[in-house]
């Protein structure tokens, strides 16, 4: 390899670096500067073989620290609430709610890392591959018995775009988000879980 093909090389690693660390330092700026948001999701998750998929959409409300609100529409209806002390999860077609400590429900929901106020405490950050027209970065949970065993989120500019968990079984969940409003006013009541008339509450 000549002298300048090595410098040309050495440049193109140089920029493919930064662009990488870039999706990180974005994963921190958006952890410490975004306090609120707004947005609409599709949901799909990949069996391990990857042969099954299932798709679900709805929107997705947070605001800093510990609270947010999942609310699916399609193809059923279901609420997953956290007030910043319990994660409420509703199943309307069984009337059925699940309470859980905030603390135990971390790997229940992508939305604990986003929301949460302790990334580097409890991740690992690495930089990724652009892919998708999007920059990426992983977070890998420092809790080895957790409940999933890495998060990639990806990032359009400075917007939130992407978020995909792999769980302790392989399963994959890609949730795509549009029309990110980050800081956007955010209702209180959102995060007010109120128990529907005549449901089955199970704690765990």
């Amino acid at each position: 390899m000549t002298p300048r093909s090595l410098l040309v090389a050495g440049l193109l690693a140089a920029a493919a670096g930064a662009a990488r660390a870039d999706a990180v330092d974005t994963l921190k700026d958006f952890v410490t500067q975004v306090k609120s948001g707004h947005a609409a999701f599709t949901q799909t998750v990949t069996s391990p073989d990857g042969a099954k998929k299932k798709s679900s959409s709805g929107t997705f409300d947070f605001a800093r620290p510990n609270r947010f609100r999942f609310a699916y529409a399609k193809p059923f209806e279901q609420l997953i609430v956290a007030d910043g002390q319990k994660v409420w999860v509703y199943d309307a077609d069984l009337n059925q709610v699940t309470a859980r400590k905030f603390s135990q429900a971390l790997g229940a929901t992508p939305a604990a890392l986003l929301a949460g106020g302790s990334l580097e405490k409890d991740f690992d950050l690495a930089p990724l591959p652009s892919k998708d027209g999007l920059e990426w970065a992983q977070a890998t949970p420092k809790a080895k018995e957790g409940a999933f065993q890495s998060v990639r989120i990806g990032f359009k500019g400075r917007d939130l775009a992407a978020v995909e968990i792999t769980d302790g079984f392989g399963q994959r969940s890609l949730l795509q988000f549009t029309q990110f409003a980050a800081n956007a006013p955010v209702s209180p009541e959102l995060f007010k879980f109120v128990v529907p008339k005549g449901a089955d509450v199970i704690e765990q």
